[in-house]
């Protein structure tokens, strides 16, 4: 495999982005980063199209190969790089907690995650006027309902969502449950298990964390700021 860096095509304020970023950074993955403005549609340049031609981020190109979904991403660095393994074990048992997760995510947390963030912070900006709240209240009930199954079904008695130690697992999620922040909302405020999981998370990620979120937190203040 090529010695090159990675070069990433990010935008932050897109959650599958900053999981990338983290990751990149946490295991200190040589990259560049190539940002991909969605806001202003960057994303859909002829240059951009023929790296990705769903026209989403993040894609990372790395010694002439392409590579899109973050999942995949994920788990291509994991395997390629010299991490720990307990981002994405090669014991099978271990693995296959990590892929169980990864699979529900997409139809659950990412899904649910977002919708009440474009609801709340996107589809106001974009259109100059609040959501319905009657949908935006079953958006957030939906939401209720997945951050109770993820903690029924994968955090359980352990530390993280698939064992002692944090994965991409817990880095997909983490990234998509922040995202309802940025219209000042804390998704797990009901959660205290969750609220603990999410410390332990942001404990382990350290600086880089906080770096990917800076774009959420200001925007949860120039929110705060307007009501």
């Amino acid at each position: 495999m090529s010695s090159a860096p990675v070069k990433a095509y990010l935008d932050i304020l897109s959650q599958p982005s900053r999981a990338v970023l983290i990751f990149l950074r946490h295991n200190r993955i040589p990259h560049t980063v190539q940002t991909v403005a969605l806001r202003r549609g960057e994303q859909k340049s002829a240059e951009f199209t023929r790296l990705n031609p769903m026209q989403k981020v993040p894609v990372i190109e790395h010694g002439g190969f392409v590579l899109t979904e973050s999942d995949a991403i994920l788990k291509y660095l994991a395997t390629v790089y010299d991490v720990p393994e307990h981002w994405y074990p090669r014991e099978p048992l271990q693995r296959a907690r990590v892929d169980e997760y990864t699979a529900w995510h997409h139809s659950n947390t990412r899904p649910h995650a977002a919708r009440v963030f474009f609801m709340e912070v996107l589809m106001p900006s974009m259109l100059g006027r609040p959501a319905d709240p009657a949908k935006l209240q079953k958006a957030v009930d939906e939401l209720e309902q997945t951050m109770q199954k993820l903690g029924e079904m994968f955090l359980k008695r352990q530390a993280f969502l698939c064992g002692d130690d944090i994965s991409i697992a817990d880095l997909l999620a983490i990234c998509e449950i922040m995202q309802p922040l940025g219209g000042g909302r804390d998704i797990l405020k009901n959660h205290p298990n969750l609220q603990s999981w999410r410390s332990r998370v942001q404990a382990a990620l350290g600086e880089p964390f906080i770096e990917a979120h800076g774009i959420l937190y200001r925007l949860r203040d120039k929110t705060a700021a307007r009501l």
